[in-house]
């Protein structure tokens, strides 16, 4: 059975939560016998990496009308590749965008949908996969019985590994609907030179215990010389200390990086729902007691302004 994966794209690269899902994809072919296969979007996209990831064949949509996050448009056009391919497994990489392809492209394929999925499937028992639930406070075993199947893979599940292939590149026209790109963008707002919270490996993020938005140099020093994003608490971002873009949070941006810093950040739980899926928290607060800790791995109990600067001095020597 033939797998197609989905590549979401930034700035013209495939995300690296993409090649986390055409691993994932590899590996569901590897076990299904099938050929691994995707798709991308966008005239100047590098597909090169596609091929180094294993992928036999990439379908190369370049109409210009895709610029547009229109998700009728985009589950059209992967249902029609999976349909004119004898596609039983779609995946992708869980994402804003991909979130609300997800469920269009189920119904379209009649196909069932598990998201969040942080394993690969277990076919020694059907189709058994795991998934983060409640915010990644626990998991969900789920097995999953229809014939054709939409897999939405989570942030860092999957480790990458190379595995050459084919890669050849093969434009693609979907067949669309009347339906599609019945939404227009009217404008679009983008922060431009940062490293993005969803994209990123390592998030520095702060809290009230800063003082104030005076002091927030330092935190930005730390995530430059970590090229890491910057993030901060519900009330930092409340107080207009920092753009709302950057709240981390159950109600903002949820995260789920390589590693977190929590610097001056009590650990309210609306915050710890927001960042659970992190592989590696590191927390930084003068209050011993503070809920951070209780789900930080590592803990450094004393002051932000000492510890912050000392800190990225280490670092800046040993680069």
């Amino acid at each position: 059975m033939s797998v197609l994966v989905f590549l979401e794209s930034v700035d013209s690269n495939i995300k690296k939560s993409a090649l986390e899902a055409l691993v994932y994809g590899r590996n569901i072919a590897g076990a299904t016998g099938g050929k691994l296969l995707a798709i991308a979007v966008g005239e100047g996209v590098d597909l090169s990496l596609a091929g180094v990831y294993g992928a036999e064949k990439i379908f190369h949509i370049t109409d210009s009308r895709f610029t547009q996050a229109d998700e009728q448009a985009f589950a059209e056009a992967i249902a029609d590749a999976a349909n004119s391919n004898g596609v039983k497994n779609v995946v992708f990489a869980k994402s804003s965008l991909t979130d609300s392809i997800t469920p269009k492209l189920a119904s379209m394929l009649q196909a069932t949908a598990a998201t969040n999925v942080v394993s690969l499937p277990d076919y020694s028992k059907g189709c058994e996969v795991k998934r983060s639930i409640f915010t990644g406070k626990a998991f969900e075993i789920v097995n999953i019985n229809s014939e054709k199947k939409v897999f939405s893979v989570k942030k860092n599940a999957v480790e990458l590994s190379e595995a050459p292939a084919a890669g050849v590149v093969e434009k693609f026209s979907p067949n669309l609907s009347n339906k599609a790109f019945s939404i227009k963008t009217i404008s679009t707002e983008k922060t431009t030179g940062e490293v993005l919270l969803s994209d990123a490996e390592i998030v520095v993020s702060a809290g009230r215990g800063l003082k104030g938005p005076e002091n927030w140099g330092m935190i930005i020093d730390l995530a430059k010389t970590l090229g890491a994003a910057t993030g901060c608490s519900k009330p930092v971002s409340d107080l207009n200390w920092r753009p709302h873009h950057e709240h981390v949070g159950q109600t903002g941006i949820k995260v789920s990086p390589n590693l977190y810093f929590a610097i001056g950040i009590s650990g309210a739980i609306q915050h710890v729902a927001g960042i659970s899926s992190s592989k590696v928290i590191v927390a930084i607060n003068k209050d011993a007691d503070a809920p951070i800790f209780k789900v930080a791995t590592y803990g450094i109990v004393g002051d932000a302004f000492d510890i912050v600067p000392k800190l990225t001095a280490a670092i800046k020597a040993i680069q």
